[in-house]
């Protein structure tokens, strides 16, 4: 890539900084244009609009880039139609003779973590119209760039499908799950309900002082940030030394089955079933909860927990200001349906089929993934 021109972003681009319109000129009803204000309005692919302004001050053509110069800063996404930008956004028109816009697009997406680091402010971080026009940009020729980017659209349609198939797996997983249950808050079939407390036979969590982190060993060192709804996530993992695993798992001893619900930061409430046939330790941002495995089933235990209704239910009942958590007490005290175990262990032969296909596209979500960030290594870096 050094072989190509590096230009400033300001030679090659009309930059317009955004600037919040009046607030009575918000509205849902959708008088005037889109208005996006920053980073929480951006979606998947496309912004996604949550209000309109009939006032606008500052305003981004159809195909400009929209980047966010306010915390977090760096997110890219490219306007669909005519809208109004709020102070925590940028606009980008690229001179279309000389800079392709998909190429900039994905440019700027390798420059996210750049970006960031030049925010400036004490309260949030922000980056000016200068620090934006000051950033140096690769320039290779045009039909250059229209490949580059090609290339990088083919793959990430490809990863935007297989993510698109992982969402209607768990789409399918919820439908059976209220086809067969109904709604775990409003329990309309009137099932049993008993607290977590009697439907396990163990309720604890890991250790509550952080031991040292190891890049290698035997013992996995799991925290809330290893665990999401869709399994294990172990792209930052650490290990711990089997002195400190004996400590930790003579006290916290999770077996393949049990449940894994975190209860601590911002994905608190959120519940997995423990995969791992091998011993680990785990930090107190975890629960362990070993349930009665004769009266109730992990996998209709971990989705009724994971719940839309059930999850809100929950996280109204956390503490923290600064950090949200469920203490174990709060935890005993969720309160379950418990339908017949027979039914349960039907759904569970279900849901099991479809967590392997789930598996799989993950599977292939990763590999998608790393053919992208391959693909953006080879052309961007120098």
């Amino acid at each position: 890539m050094s072989k190509w021109e590096k230009v400033r972003l300001g030679d090659v681009c009309q930059i317009t900084m955004g600037q919040s319109p009046d607030s009575k000129s918000y509205n849902l009803n959708g008088d005037g244009l889109p208005f996006y204000q920053g980073n929480a309005d951006f979606g998947e692919v496309y912004p996604k609009v949550r209000y309109f302004c009939n006032k606008p001050i500052k305003i981004a053509e159809k195909d400009d880039i929209l980047i966010s110069v306010r915390a977090p800063i760096g997110s890219v996404n490219i306007a669909i139609e005519r809208c109004c930008i709020g102070r925590g956004l940028a606009a980008l028109r690229t001179q279309k003779l000389i800079l392709d816009t998909k190429y900039l697009f994905y440019v700027l997406k390798l420059k996210n973590n750049e970006l960031s680091l030049k925010g400036t402010g004490s309260t949030f971080k922000a980056i000016n119209k200068q620090i934006l026009s000051n950033l140096i940009i690769p320039l290779p020729p045009l039909e250059i760039q229209k490949k580059i980017a090609n290339t990088l659209d083919t793959v990430a349609e490809l990863l935007a499908l297989q993510k698109q198939q992982l969402h209607e797996l768990n789409k399918l997983i919820e439908s059976i799950y209220y086809e067969m249950f109904g709604d775990p808050v409003l329990n309309e079939k009137k099932w049993t309900i008993k607290v977590l407390d009697d439907l396990c036979n163990k309720i604890t969590d890991g250790t509550h002082h952080s031991p040292e982190n190891l890049k290698e060993g035997k013992y996995k060192y799991i925290t809330a940030k290893n665990i999401n709804k869709d399994g294990f996530d172990f792209s930052e993992l650490t290990y711990v030394s089997e002195e400190v695993h004996k400590q930790i798992y003579s006290r916290c001893n999770p077996e393949y089955g049990d449940i894994l619900y975190i209860k601590d930061g911002v994905t608190t409430g959120i519940a997995q079933i423990n995969t791992l046939t091998e011993e680990f330790s785990m930090l107190s941002s975890v629960a362990l909860l070993k349930h009665n495995r004769e009266i109730i089933n992990c996998y209709f235990l971990r989705d009724t927990l994971n719940n839309n209704n059930m999850y809100t239910c929950i996280r109204k009942n956390m503490g923290g200001a600064a950090i949200t958590r469920l203490t174990l007490n709060k935890i005993k005290q969720i309160k379950i349906p418990v339908p017949p175990i027979e039914l349960q262990n039907q759904y569970a032969d279900i849901v099991s089929k479809i967590d392997v296909q789930k598996t799989q596209v993950r599977k292939a979500i990763e590999e998608t993934q790393t053919l992208f960030d391959s693909f953006m290594s080879r052309y961007f870096n120098d």
